[in-house]
């Protein structure tokens, strides 16, 4: 099949040696850093939402999007003339155990595209079975596809790193999920979504090779990578260490934009760590409602915590280094792997800084910046605050704002309260001290309140993807009803506009949703 605008260009499966065994069969992967599998013929393939903007990324006239052909192609129903679709091979260290092989369980890479001189995988998650589905039957489900599609996109305008979607799709098959892992299974909609990204290479992948002691596809794989991503480096020692360190610079960008808009991603295993510091693989993932430094959306880490939001910089690391140990038998020298790593600690403790500034609206640095932010942390967990409404309302303070009188200096801020009444007293006096600290300081800013307010909403979003904004969507899309799938696209794409016909969707979590399945914390099940 053929869809006018699409300039196929392949390359990963080209340059990289292939799994030799072409079937479906799961098994063990050597010597092969992917392989060929057809996806899943649907039974009934229909369209439910796809996004203009990422079409015309990878060429496409948005017209195709309503087509026969788009249809069949990106539901996996047909392949694209002159592609082999595939299935990546790699490992990773899950929830800090080393998992051994992984691979693309549920995931196919259809082709790579290029358009305006940039090339762009174009992959379908729960297109079927793979040698890597570990007894597993590689589909999707509505509600996990919805919830990837919609936090793509919605990640990408809040300007965070991240892959993207093209399409959302319903497959007409139905798949057995057991939601929460407790014996309840379910038979729910499957569904099918075409995943957008510059390249799916993970720091698994590399694993996964030096696992096998398998050095030789490690280095070909590493050239590849040096080759395609980071063309300005040489095929040398120097070069992968050099790429390294342009890894963590990436991987620590991407991390703090997460800690900037309170995103927790819950899965954040060496196998979804993308090796161009882009955020993959949308599982359980979630905003934080109260400024809450340990939750984490994910049921499976609801004891450890280990993926909790206040840890999520120190992960970051903790993974860089298992790549570090992955990459060191083509360099031989650990020296350039630990001044990139210690490049990142230090890094990352001026550029948390410089976010955090940034969001309270402040420019340059002086004396006390430290203890303003350290102790604004601590204030804000005294009472459950919602993140998002407290820094968007704190735009809205002005110097001098009454300090002394009916606490006026917390009338922008009330709403962020999800139990304001418990403001009072001791807590009610640290906010004071807090905001004594914060109106002296914006003193020394040489700007006025609006100038002040206009910084900080570029930075602090006015809307993101709560759960329970997109269990809405869920619900309704399981009753046939896309139209609020399609109402949060649209709020999404400009989450730091004011929006005011828009302003139901800027409000804290709704009490009916604290502990409901899907609202609070997610599984893994898809």
């Amino acid at each position: 099949m053929k869809i006018d605008g699409l300039h196929i260009k392949d390359t990963f499966n080209k340059e990289l040696p292939a799994d030799p065994i072409e079937q479906g069969t799961e098994r063990k992967v050597t010597g092969a850093c992917f392989s060929f599998i057809d996806p899943t013929v649907p039974a009934n393939p229909s369209l439910i939402h796809a996004s203009e903007e990422v079409a015309q990324l990878i060429g496409l006239d948005p017209k195709v999007l309503g087509s026969e052909e788009f249809l069949q192609v990106f539901s996996g129903a047909s392949i694209l003339d002159g592609t082999r679709p595939y299935a990546m091979c790699y490992g990773g260290h899950q929830f800090g155990n080393w998992a051994g092989q992984l691979g693309d369980g549920r995931a196919i890479n259809l082709a790579e595209v290029e358009h305006e001189n940039k090339s762009w995988a174009l992959q379908l998650k729960g297109a079927g079975k793979t040698p890597y589905s570990r007894n597993a039957d590689g589909l999707a489900v509505l509600r996990s596809s919805i919830r990837e599609h919609l936090c793509s996109e919605a990640m990408h305008h809040l300007g965070v790193p991240t892959s993207r979607s093209l399409s959302l799709m319903l497959t007409g098959n139905k798949v057995m999920r057991d939601v929460m892992y407790d014996g309840n299974p379910a038979m729910e909609q499957g569904a099918v979504v075409c995943r957008v990204a510059e390249s799916f290479i993970r720091f698994g992948s590399f694993e996964i090779l030096l696992s096998n002691q398998d050095v030789d596809t490690l280095k070909k794989l590493a050239d590849f990578t040096l080759k395609h991503h980071f063309p300005e480096l040489p095929l040398t020692p120097q070069g992968y260490g050099a790429m390294f360190k342009e890894v963590c610079r990436r991987s620590l960008e991407m991390v703090i934009h997460w800690q900037r808009v309170g995103f927790v991603h819950g899965v954040m295993n060496t196998d979804n760590m993308s090796i161009l510091g882009h955020t993959i693989d949308y599982g359980p993932y979630g905003w934080l409602e109260g400024y809450d430094l340990t939750w984490t959306p994910n049921t499976t880490d609801s004891q450890h915590r280990r993926y909790r939001y206040g840890k999520q910089p120190e992960m970051v690391f903790w993974n860089l280094h298992k790549l570090a140990n992955a990459l060191y038998p083509l360099v031989n020298d650990a020296k350039p792997f630990e001044e990139a790593l210690e490049e990142y600690g230090n890094d990352y403790l001026v550029k948390y800084k410089t976010m955090k500034l940034e969001k309270l609206g402040i420019t340059g640095e002086e004396e006390g910046d430290n203890e303003l932010i350290v102790e604004l942390e601590k204030v804000l967990q005294g009472s459950e605050t919602d993140m998002t409404l407290f820094y968007r309302g704190l735009a809205d303070y002005q110097v001098g704002q009454k300090l002394d009188e009916d606490n006026a200096f917390f009338s922008t801020m009330l709403e962020a309260f999800y139990e304001p009444s418990e403001c009072t007293g001791a807590l009610l006096l640290k906010w004071r001290n807090w905001f004594e600290l914060y109106d002296a300081r914006l003193v020394k800013e040489d700007s006025s309140d609006q100038e002040r307010k206009a910084r900080m909403n570029k930075v602090n979003p006015k809307y993101v993807l709560r759960n329970y904004m997109a269990q809405l969507a869920i619900d309704e899309a399981e009753k046939g009803d896309y139209s609020v799938v399609e109402e949060l696209y649209e709020l999404l794409k400009s989450p730091y506009n004011e929006q005011e016909n828009k302003s139901k969707w800027y409000a804290k979590r709704p009490e009916w949703a604290r502990n409901k399945v899907g609202c609070s914390m997610l599984s893994c099940s898809s």
